[in-house]
C-alpha cells in the first residue's frame, strides 16, 4: 500500500508539472490562433482520446448490471427505462457543469493574451481560496479559521501581484481572476452532483460540452473572419493539452486519489502555480518583480493554509467534508 501511495503521489506530481508547462505553450498558441478555435481543437482531441477510456471503464459496470438484472421479473423495456432515468437526471447538470468549466478555460486563455504565464498560474490558484468562501455563501457550510486566514493572505498577495501603481488591476489579471471564480463554481457543482454519476461519465460529458460550446462560438465569431493556417506550434499545443493536460491528467487523478491521502493531494495541487512560474522562467525568461514575488508567496501561503488547515480540522472532527472532494477536471 505504501508503494502504491508513493506511485500515486509521483503520478499527481507529474500531472501538476504538466499543468504548469501548459501556460506558456497555450499563450504562444493563442497568439497565432483564435482562442475559441484553439479550445475547440484542444477539447475535441481530448474528447476523442477520452472516449476509449470511458467505454473501457463502463464495460465492467455493464457486465455487473447484466448479471444483477438477469433474474429480474420486470420487462426489458421497464429495465431500460429504470436504467435510463439516472442518465437523464445527470445529463443536464453535467452539461451545465461543462459550460462552467468551459467558461473557466475561456477566461484563463483570454487572460493569457494580456498577462504573463506565471501570474496566470498564481491567480488561477486562488480558486483554492474561493471554494470555501463559495461553500459558506451558497452551501451554508461553516468557514473555519484556516479558510479565513487563507483568504486574508491570498487577498494581500493578489493586491501585490496584480494592482498597478494607480490601484487598478490589469485587464489580463482580471480575466484570470474571473477564471478562478469559475473554477471554484465548477468544484462546487461537481461536489453537488458527483455522487449521482461515475466520475468518468461526468467528465466525458463535460469534455464534450466544452468542445461543442467552443466550436459553436468559434463558428459564429471567429471562423467567418478566417482562421490563420494551422501551424505546428498550435497543433502541438492542442495535442499536448488535449492528450496530456486533460485526458491523461484526469485518468491519472481518478486512479491516484484511490491510493493517496487528501492532504497529499491538496499539497501537490498547490504546486501548480509554482511549476507555472518555473516553466515561464525557463521557457520565456519571465522574472517577477520583488513585489510580485512577495504576492505569489502570500497567495501560495493562503492556498496551503486553506487546503491543509481545512483537512486538519476535518481530521479532528472525524468527518468527511466537502473540501476533500477532488474535481473531475482540473483547471489546466
Amino acid at each position: 500500500m505504501v508503494r502504491r501511495q508513493i506511485i500515486a503521489d509521483l503520478m499527481l506530481l507529474l500531472v501538476v508539472t504538466i499543468w504548469g508547462a501548459t501556460f506558456v505553450m497555450v499563450q504562444d498558441a493563442v497568439r497565432e490562433w483564435p482562442v475559441f478555435a484553439f479550445l475547440a481543437l484542444r477539447f475535441g482531441i481530448a474528447a476523442a482520446a477520452f472516449a476509449p477510456v470511458f467505454l473501457w471503464q463502463r464495460r465492467p459496470q455493464r457486465m455487473k448490471r447484466q448479471v444483477r438484472n438477469r433474474p429480474a421479473e420486470n420487462s426489458p423495456a421497464e429495465n431500460s427505462q429504470r436504467e435510463a432515468k439516472p442518465r437523464r437526471n445527470i445529463l443536464i447538470p453535467a452539461i451545465v457543469i461543462g459550460l462552467v468549466l468551459g467558461a473557466s478555460y475561456a477566461f484563463q486563455t483570454l487572460g493569457l493574451l494580456y498577462t504573463t504565464p506565471a501570474k496566470t498560474g498564481f491567480i488561477t490558484g486562488l480558486n483554492v481560496i474561493l471554494v470555501p468562501v463559495g461553500a459558506a455563501l451558497f452551501m451554508h457550510q461553516r468557514t473555519g479559521v484556516p479558510a479565513v486566514v487563507g483568504v486574508a493572505l491570498a487577498t494581500i498577495g493578489l493586491a501585490l501581484l496584480s494592482l498597478n501603481d494607480d490601484l487598478s488591476i490589469g485587464y489580463g489579471d482580471f480575466l484570470v481572476f474571473i477564471c478562478a471564480i469559475a473554477i471554484a463554481a465548477h468544484i462546487l457543482l461537481v461536489a453537488r452532483y458527483a455522487n449521482q454519476a461515475s466520475p468518468f461519465r461526468l467528465a466525458a460529458i463535460q469534455i464534450a460540452t466544452v468542445a461543442v460550446a467552443c466550436a459553436i462560438i468559434s463558428l459564429i465569431f471567429e471562423i467567418p473572419a478566417g482562421l490563420p493556417p494551422l501551424s505546428g506550434n498550435v497543433l502541438f499545443a492542442a495535442v499536448f493539452t488535449g492528450l496530456l493536460a486533460t485526458t491523461f491528467a484526469f485518468t491519472a487523478q481518478v486512479w491516484a486519489q484511490r491510493f493517496t491521502s487528501a492532504s497529499h493531494i491538496a499539497l501537490l495541487y498547490t504546486l501548480e502555480p509554482v511549476t507555472a512560474a518555473i516553466f515561464s522562467y525557463l521557457l520565456i525568461g519571465e522574472i517577477l518583480t520583488p513585489r510580485g514575488l512577495i504576492g505569489c508567496a502570500l497567495i501560495l501561503a493562503g492556498m496551503l493554509a486553506a487546503e491543509l488547515g481545512g483537512l486538519w480540522l476535518a481530521a479532528r472532527r472525524k468527518r468527511v467534508v466537502f473540501r476533500e472532494a477532488i474535481p473531475p477536471i482540473s483547471n489546466q
